[in-house]
């Protein structure tokens, strides 16, 4: 069995009718289905955290594109004469 550690904290009543509606119709406990919700969590803001990293060590080493010319880019959206997207 994996060491696990007890979290505690506070939600509203319908949010635990809602887990608890959840966690019945997946045949889960209330446990799997907020391991699982945290997961998610924690990966979706490394996720992000990473491409802010990523988007400042562009815009420190130079390699970004101007206001000016996205914007002649997103202008040219739905005309004859549409851009190819700034580079």
């Amino acid at each position: 069995m994996t060491n696990s550690t007890s979290l505690s904290f506070r939600v509203s009543p319908e949010k635990v009718e809602e887990l608890d509606h959840l966690a019945k119709s997946m045949d889960r406990k209330r446990s799997w289905l907020l391991e699982r919700a945290l997961d998610a969590y924690l990966a979706e803001q490394a996720r992000q955290l990473a491409d802010i990293e990523a988007g400042l060590a562009d815009l420190d080493a130079g390699r970004t594109i101007s206001h000016d010319k996205v914007a002649a880019w997103l202008k040219s959206w739905g005309t004859d004469n549409e851009l190819d997207p700034p580079r």
